[in-house]
């Protein structure tokens, strides 16, 4: 039987760069005005810098990951309405992570100023989960981090068992930490016959015993109705809306693509936020699942920087065929952002084959290293996640953390 071994907190602020070969780098941070003394760090416009051991080899070229393991929102985030602190102080809260996505768990705990819970998670030989609590959690609001990432089935069944455990160790509220919704795309039907298995993933979830759920970027906004039970929607865009305007591109000379119709909306309010950037839509139709034909593309490109923005990547075969038909059209550099990284194949393949300046994702799922490749960008939301578990926590408003 094999056990969950989590990462021990990290010590240090980490950074790497994708620019710099070298074991050296700096960058500069702004720190949030929070008013918080549990931080271990608060420094604004602070240089920061690290010196790395030895360099980092990874098979497939080093990617650029900008985490922020300093206790800061994103810049884009930043307004006077975060003046205003939350009582960060109760010690009735407890966090556990899932084997889905550990790092991420503890890059949150550690924004959080807590340790994350003790947990026994195994496999028996014929594939059942155990879980065990190895702390109690009677009267406690309980917060568990696990995406239902690849392999779906096993992080969701894992999800449920420990939810199940807390209901049954007495926890006073559950909250499920979804920073990926499984089988969020099969939330209609499209032909007959066909079964709506995002209700059935929500009915799972309520009935298992959670209170709320916590999820990033549903991949459309009626999942929401599915729960039977509060969901907390948390935006990842202000990430990477931060990371793009450190970039030194004109506003005059981007344009944002929606990859398809359905992403229209989505496409629009990230627009709105970079300078009410022009709107594009690539028109495809799909002929099958992760099968998709570009037929059209509506809006002008022509000698402009085309952000691509999606949800998700899953086999990449949409993103790619919009990216060749832009630059057909004579777009000058084509960037690729997302929030969920799917990355099933070829999906690797057809990003590192020259198409996009930068693939710019988010830390939701966690990336293979045999998955990297240097035009990949990996953005880190634990910090975005943190904040929304306290605001939950001591019933501050959510929602105007993305006003």
């Amino acid at each position: 039987m094999a056990s969950l071994t989590l990462p021990s907190p990290p010590q240090s602020s980490s950074f790497l760069s994708s620019s710099s070969s070298s074991a050296s780098c700096s960058l500069t941070h702004r720190s949030l005005a929070f008013s918080d003394s549990r931080s271990r760090i608060h420094v604004p416009n602070a240089t920061v810098r690290c010196d790395l051991s030895e360099p980092l080899n990874f098979p497939n070229g080093k990617p650029n990951i900008p985490i922020l393991n300093e206790r800061t929102l994103p810049k884009f985030l930043e307004s006077a309405r975060m003046q205003k602190t939350v009582n960060r102080s109760n010690a009735r809260i407890k966090l556990f992570s899932g084997t889905a996505n550990p790092a991420l768990s503890q890059e949150i705990a550690w924004y959080m100023g807590v340790e994350l819970g003790k947990i026994n998670i195994k496999r028996f030989a014929d594939g059942e989960i155990y879980v065990q609590l190895k702390e109690s959690v009677r009267g406690c609001d309980v917060y568990l981090v696990q995406p239902t990432c690849p392999p779906a089935n096993e992080n969701l069944m894992e999800l449920l068992i420990m939810i199940d455990a807390c209901r049954r160790a007495s926890a006073k509220n559950i909250t499920a930490v979804i920073p990926y919704f499984g089988y969020a795309r099969a939330d209609r039907k499209t032909q007959g016959r066909e079964s709506i298995a995002a209700k059935l993933v929500a009915n799972l979830i309520t009935e298992a015993g959670a209170n709320r759920v916590l999820a990033c970027d549903l991949h459309s906004g009626q999942s929401m109705g599915y729960f039977d039970i509060p969901v907390d929607h948390v935006y990842c865009q202000p990430v990477i809306l931060d990371y793009l305007a450190s970039k030194t591109v004109s506003s005059n000379d981007l344009v944002v693509v929606s990859p398809d119709v359905g992403g229209v909306a989505r496409a629009r309010a990230f627009a709105k936020k970079l300078s009410d950037a022009p709107l594009a839509i690539v028109d495809k139709r799909r002929h099958g699942h992760n099968v998709a034909e570009v037929m059209n593309l509506i809006g002008d490109v022509k000698g402009k920087v085309a952000v691509m923005v999606d949800d998700m990547i899953d086999t990449a075969g949409t993103i790619a065929k919009g990216a060749a038909l832009l630059h057909q059209e004579g777009a000058r550099e084509v960037y690729a952002c997302c929030t969920h990284a799917v990355f099933s194949p070829p999906a690797i393949e057809r990003l590192s084959g020259g198409l996009f300046q930068e693939v710019i994702i988010t830390n939701t799922l966690p990336v293979a290293e045999k998955n990297y490749f240097p035009e990949l960008t990996v953005l880190s939301v634990a910090n975005l996640l943190g904040e929304t578990i306290w605001r939950v926590h001591d019933d501050c408003s959510v929602s105007s953390i993305f006003q």
